[in-house]
């Protein structure tokens, strides 16, 4: 008997024909599609300046349209849409093969690349593919290179057995990594063909552990940039300029004081925290008691002093999700003017320079936080140094989840037990897709499946990142089974 938020289309699935269906299809195509994928440096413009020349995302585009093109969807249209001086879009349209449906489903992924980074197992690289006990290794194969693979293939499954579905477009882009600050452009020049969007998903976010569908229910926001001190105008001796001319690392620390507390890395301008919503630390409870210690435990950690691990900021499993997904967190990710040890001269160095990547709560805004930050780090300069804060292009506002509608949390929870056992779960994440807060401020009533393969020890953006395939697979026949129930 069905329920008022079944919809008789999702009761008329076969199972294992649809499993069935995604297995082969991963098997025989979609695993030699992503192996030939992360083969390429596509990376992204913002590491990559000259990436027309070198062609690699257009490759990727190429191939990956191509194979889409291909495949057995009903009524499928596609078009790799170009816009002067913008990486491309890849959009697709399947039409609604249920007579009465109203919303559009729209799924998006992207295609460009982080950087190589440092520390790959010798047997691997980022772009030498492997495929070992079910994962695929490789820079892009899970962030995000499979989603327009899963995508029409959850759609095909769908087909093959005659299960109605509602109209389904894909916007698939590759400016993500650098900001998506390509996207916005493309979104003004596809709104109408997009349509009402009723349910919006997302196959690039992560997953608390590989046993169970994991619902994305927040996303924090993102502001990058270079702040650079300069103090002389060349390299001067350590020794007997040391102690008149000031260090420009020193300078650097003194800055990061007016930013962070250095004994637990405590943002301290009160402009970038925000309240957490009640809901949000029920559902970190209940992350938490899911994954336990497994929260922190299962990072890469070194051997720290005697020997021992190094310790987390909070071993409490909900305290670090909400540090991680609902309270704001800087990095450095890269260095100017250090050079490297071997060559390192009793020299006091001219500059120094860093690249910051600050990450804000989901509702913070991410202008209002670059013109603070600028502010803040630029004001009243120690010792009247040149200080420069230069922000990246595509800050991002993070983005909160609607509540989910009775319909979707059945269809999730459903869908989730048929294929790994369990009921679905729900986290924040601390990552950044600028898209979403797009589509939640264009589409207002639309719901959101925003989920992924990132599980534990698949280390997105750094070294040794994998696809885990068999959750992979899983998730795929999952997004079948909500699209064949959405309304």
């Amino acid at each position: 008997m069905m329920t008022d938020h079944e919809s008789p289309s999702a009761q008329l699935i076969d199972q294992d024909a649809l499993r069935e269906f995604v297995e082969r299809k991963w098997n025989d195509e979609i695993v030699p599609a992503l192996t030939d994928y992360i083969a390429v440096p596509a990376k992204s413009p913002a590491f990559d300046p000259d990436w027309v020349r070198h062609g690699f995302i257009e490759r990727v585009v190429t191939d990956a349209a191509h194979w889409a093109e291909q495949q057995p969807v009903r009524g499928l249209k596609l078009e790799v849409v170009r816009l002067p001086g913008r990486t491309p879009v890849i959009f697709f349209e399947a039409p609604a093969t249920r007579s009465d449906s109203r919303d559009t489903i729209l799924l998006y992924g992207h295609l460009d690349k982080q950087p190589e980074f440092s520390g790959w197992r010798n047997d691997l690289g980022p772009w030498t593919p492997k495929f070992e006990n079910g994962k695929l290794y490789g820079r892009g194969g899970a962030d995000d290179g499979y989603a327009i693979y899963a995508s029409l293939t959850a759609l095909a499954a769908l087909d093959a057995q005659g299960v109605e579905r509602p109209r389904c477009v894909g916007l698939i882009e590759t400016c993500e990594e650098s900001g998506s600050y390509d996207l916005l452009p493309y979104v003004d020049v596809l709104r109408e063909r997009l349509g009402a969007v009723g349910l919006v998903v997302c196959l690039d976010s992560g997953t608390g552990n590989y046993d169970q569908l994991w619902l994305t229910t927040s996303l924090r926001g993102l502001v990058s940039g270079d702040l650079e001190v300069s103090v002389v105008d060349e390299g001067i001796h350590s020794g007997v300029y040391g102690g008149i001319a000031p260090s420009s690392f020193r300078i650097m620390r003194q800055l990061f004081d007016r930013l962070e507390d250095a004994s637990n890395g405590n943002l301290l301008p009160q402009g970038f925290h925000c309240p957490i919503p009640a809901s949000r630390l029920r559902e970190a409870e209940a992350t938490a008691r899911i994954l336990g210690d497994d929260v922190w435990k299962t990072l890469p950690w070194a051997c720290g002093q005697d020997g021992r691990q190094v310790l987390p900021t909070t071993a409490d499993p909900k305290q670090a999700l909400l540090n991680s997904t609902w309270r704001p967190s800087l990095s450095v990710t890269g260095a100017e003017g250090l050079p490297p040890l071997a060559d390192a001269g009793n020299v006091l160095r001219p500059r120094t320079a860093f690249k910051l990547s600050l990450r804000l709560p989901p509702v913070i805004d991410a202008a209002t936080a670059v013109a603070e930050l600028k502010n803040l780090l630029e004001f009243d300069p120690p010792y009247n140094a040149k200080v420069t804060f230069k922000p990246d292009l595509g800050a991002a506002t993070g983005w909160s989840a609607p509540d989910v509608a009775p319909w979707l949390f059945s269809a999730l929870n459903s869908a989730s037990r048929q294929h790994y056992g369990a009921d679905c779960a729900y986290m924040g994440l601390g990552g950044t897709i600028p898209l979403m807060n797009v589509l939640r401020e264009g589409f207002p009533s639309a719901q959101f499946m925003v989920c992924g393969v990132l599980g534990p020890k698949s280390n997105a953006h750094g070294p040794n990142e994998f696809l885990h395939v068999p959750y992979a697979k899983k998730l795929t026949a999952a997004v079948a089974d909500v699209i064949a129930a959405a309304p």
